[in-house]
C-alpha cells in the first residue's frame, strides 16, 4: 500500500503561483508513475501532469503546458506541481495519484491508470 498526502493548495489571484506537494509513504520503492489530477465542480477528473518516477519523463495536458511544472524528490518520496500564471479556470480540487506498475502511455493521463490517490487539496484562483 502507498499513502499519499497533498499540501500547498489555497486561494490566489489570477496570474499568481502555488506549489503543490505530494508526500508518499508506505511501499514507495514500488512506485512507477505519479500524476496530478484536478476536478472542478460538475466536471470530470482530468490529468494535468504526470511523470515516470524513475526516469523523470513527464506528461502535461495542453491546458497547462508552459504554466505548470511537475518534479520529484526521490529521497523525500515527494512529487511537486508548480503552478504559475494561474487562471480562474484552474480552480479545482487537485489530487495526487500513484501507480506501482508499468502500462501503456495512456495510463499516465487516465484516472484508471492509478491505484493510489490522495485526499485532494483545493486550489482557488480569483479573477
Amino acid at each position: 500500500q502507498v499513502q499519499l498526502v497533498e499540501s500547498g493548495g489555497g486561494l490566489v489571484q489570477a496570474g499568481g503561483s502555488l506549489r503543490l506537494s505530494c508526500s508518499a509513504s508506505g511501499r514507495t520503492f514500488s512506485l512507477y508513475r505519479m500524476g496530478w489530477f484536478r476536478q472542478a465542480p460538475g466536471k470530470e477528473r482530468e490529468c494535468v501532469s504526470a511523470l515516470n518516477w524513475s526516469l523523470g519523463s513527464t506528461y502535461y495536458a495542453d491546458s497547462v503546458k508552459g504554466r505548470f511544472t511537475i518534479s520529484r524528490d526521490n529521497a523525500k518520496n515527494t512529487v511537486y506541481l508548480q503552478l504559475n500564471s494561474l487562471k480562474p479556470e484552474d480552480t479545482a480540487v487537485y489530487y495526487c495519484a500513484a501507480h506501482p506498475t508499468a502500462g501503456y502511455y495512456r495510463d499516465y493521463y487516465s484516472t484508471s491508470g492509478y491505484a493510489y490517490w490522495g485526499q485532494g487539496t483545493q486550489v482557488t484562483v480569483s479573477s
